[in-house]
Parts: C-alpha cells; structure tokens; sequence
C-alpha cells in the first residue's frame, strides 16, 4: 500500500520551528489518515541558498520513526535550475525521507525556468512544481489532481496549517 506524504516547517518570530506532516493512502490527498507536528526549540538561520540547513533539521525529527512514504510534497523546489541545481527537495530525497519527492512552490523562482506551472482553483496565479523520482510533468498532474478547489490543495493548506500551529494534528 503506498503511502503520500506532505510537510511544512514554520518560523515563529520568537524562534525555534515547527514542523508538520500529512499522510494520505492515495495521491489526491482526499482522505488524511495521520498527521503530526514536532517542536524544536532551536531553528538554524536563514540563510540564502542555503535553505536546506534550516529545513532539514526539523524535517529528520519530523519523520523519525514515522513508517516509511512512497512520496513527500514539500513547500519549495526539487531543483532550483535546469542544470539540477539542489534545491530543498533534492536534498529531503539526498536523505533518504522519500524515494519520490515533489516540490511546491508558491512564488516563481527566476533560476527555476523548467518548473511546469500549475493553475488550480479560480485563481490566475500558478504554482510552480520540480520533482526528483518521477517527472515534472507527471508531478504536475499529480498537484492538479489533489483534493480541494482552490488554488492550494487542501493538505498542502492543512499542513501549512499544523505548521503554524494554526491547527492542532487530529488523535
């Protein structure tokens, strides 16, 4: 049975991170049948281009003992240029979290010209999706397709949520 992972880490001001997971047993997301956030009290700085050595930290506590996903959405790119330039997710796949990994970005990165744009909802403004494992093209399809209307499928919102601490995980 194939397992469908989403995550998201949020910054509060006052410091530390928290990161949230989603997992749903089919690729639309239409059913969530676990999530989980985790606290950390320290968060590593921004740094740019270096994104990733602040996301990865509080992703490895987020998915430690957590089963294993067939693939992981996060919020970011796969590759940042053509030329396969790292990216967060690139790195999330690097560290064996997932064999498939699909990034979602909610801004247009100028590097980022082979991301395939996707419309959904009513909105004008797209989101633009990388992959490692599978192809663009494919994952693009596959963001199409999640459940929800509108522009941001509803468990990459619901994540984006728990993350926040907006939202509390269900028992």
């Amino acid at each position: 049975m194939a397992r469908f992972g989403a995550v998201d880490v949020h910054y509060p001001v006052e410091g530390g991170a928290r990161a949230a997971l989603v997992v749903a047993m089919e690729a639309t997301f239409a059913e969530v049948v676990d999530e989980r956030t985790v606290w950390l009290d320290e968060a590593a700085p921004y740094r740019p281009g270096r994104f990733y050595e602040r996301e990865l930290p509080p992703l490895r506590a987020l998915l430690d003992g957590v089963e294993p996903l067939d693939l992981l959405v996060v919020d970011g790119y796969v590759d940042l240029d053509p030329a396969g330039r790292p990216g967060l997710g690139l790195h999330v796949h690097g560290a064996g979290m997932a064999p498939v990994v699909i990034g979602v970005a909610k801004t247009a990165f100028r590097a980022a010209t082979h991301a395939v744009a996707v419309v959904r909802g009513t909105s004008a403004r797209p989101l633009w999706v990388t992959a490692v494992g599978m192809s663009r093209e494919d994952a693009a399809a596959q963001i199409a397709a999640m459940s929800g209307g509108a522009r941001l499928p509803e468990a990459l919102h619901r994540v984006d949520r728990l993350a926040r601490g907006t939202l509390l995980p269900r028992s």
